[in-house]
Formats: structure tokens, sequence, C-alpha cells
């Protein structure tokens, strides 16, 4: 199981999924990643599920519940993220004015309120961790109060560092909330690489080589993350499961180093 999760998708014009709820063991999340030229235009509809619209990289504009917003993004590096929540059965029309990419994650939910745009000025930047697994966490729609049941955040690896360390899960083995993950990966230089682990206490374990663009569905176990020296590594995060609550629980084995001397 653990060892069908990794999603590599050519990048191509228009709307395409990298990976769809009910498919592959995804009982929650679907991913999408939108490329426009300039001047061109897609639009995108779920009736059933609540969406949230990361801009990568370009400019454009978003048009949803009647309202329209100019958005731009250099990359995912450079600025803080500017993203779009969307309730179900919420048409929206994205027009590129510069080439643009943006990724959509998606979950079933119930209609809530309208539309809104989350500016970078308001993307929560928590630092997490220390010595070379210090990493930054930006909170997009995590605490907020329109989404029912998605979490979306990103996540900044220094090159060489480790995140999602000490490795931690979310699979409600152990009592915590069941939350079933994606991972979406940027790596710059965009020749790079990075490392995404996925194991259980059971013995069950993969590694995959994640690579600029690449997707990768967390369905249970632990899942740390390691970029390799001279890379920076990025990856935006989509969460949906039993309860919309930021918990985890830490692999026993490795919760000493909270306490070890830093280097």
């Amino acid at each position: 199981m653990l060892n069908e999760t990794l999603y590599r998708q050519p990048r191509k014009d228009g709307l395409h999924v990298l990976q769809r709820r009910g498919t592959g063991g995804a009982r929650e999340i679907t991913t999408s990643r939108l490329v426009l030229a300039a001047g061109s235009e897609s639009r995108y509809e779920s009736s059933d599920e609540e969406t949230v619209v990361v801009l990568q990289q370009g400019k454009g504009t978003f048009r949803a519940g009647g309202q329209n917003w100019t958005v731009s993004r250099s990359d995912v590096f450079s600025e803080r993220a500017t993203a779009l929540y969307l309730p179900p059965a919420t048409p929206l029309t994205v027009s590129a004015e510069s080439p643009l990419e943006a990724i959509l994650v998606s979950t079933p939910a119930e209609k809530g309120l309208s539309p809104a745009l989350l500016t970078p000025n308001e993307v929560r930047v928590n630092a997490r961790g220390r010595d070379i697994y210090a990493r930054e966490v930006h909170d997009i729609f995590v605490n907020d109060a329109r989404a029912k049941r998605i979490m979306v955040g990103e996540t900044f690896n220094p090159p060489g560092h480790w995140s999602s360390y000490p490795p931690h899960k979310h699979d409600g083995k152990d009592g915590e909330p069941v939350l079933e993950e994606v991972y979406y990966f940027r790596i710059a230089p965009s020749q790079g690489f990075g490392q995404q682990m996925l194991y259980t206490a059971g013995g069950e374990c993969v590694a995959h080589v994640v690579k600029d663009g690449d997707a990768v569905l967390l369905p249970y176990g632990y899942h740390p993350v390691v970029s390799p020296p001279g890379y920076k590594l990025y990856y935006l995060w989509a969460m949906a499961g039993a309860q919309r609550k930021l918990a985890l629980h830490e692999d026993p084995d490795h919760t000493w180093v909270h306490n070890a001397p830093s280097a």
C-alpha cells in the first residue's frame, strides 16, 4: 500500500488531476494542478467538495461568488502564499496575465460561507524544530472559521534539513485523530530532489525520491522528509479526516531528540 503513494505527472496546460479521492487508497483528498499560459483561462467547480486553491507562481485573476481578486506570486520560495477558499458548488474562473501555476486540494464538505482570499500578510509563520530539523511551517487555512474539514499549509526545508521530524503520524492507531494527508513538492534549484519516507511500527516501510512537481499520499504511518545539501525543499500539505484539528503522535523511539544537546 505505502509503495503506491507517489504520484508523478508531467506538467501540461490546463487543469489536471494529480491524485484522486477514491483511487490509490485515498479516502478524503483530491489534488489537482492548474497550468495556464499568459492570456488563457480555466474554469473549475466541485458540487460536493470544498476546495483550497494555492497559487504557486504567476499573476492573474480569480473570479468566484461574484468577487474578483488580482493575485500574484513570483514563486513559492520568494513570497508567502496567496490562497482562495471555495465552498462546494462555487464556480471558479482563473485568468492568467502571466504564466500561472496553482494547486487545488479538495475534500467532501457541507456548503459553507462565501469564497475567501487569504493574502500573504495573513499567513501564520511558525518556526519548528532546531538544528538540522529546523524548518518553517506556514498555516494557510488551518484554524480559520471558513473551511469545514480541510486544513492546508506549506512547509519549507532549508538545504540538508529534515521536517515532519521527529517522525509523526495521525492515523488514529494511538488515539490521535484520523487524518489523511497529501504533500505536493517543489525543489530549488528544480533539478534537485528530496526523500519522503513512510513507515509503520509494524515494519511496513517505503522511501520515495521526490522531485519538483511530485505529490505523495500519506494514508497512514510516520512520514518524515529530508532535503539534500544544496537544494531547498517545499511542500504544500493538505489534511482531512475525522476532526478538523492538528493533532499528531510522534514515534516514541525518536522523541528523545527534543531533549538532546544542540549540535
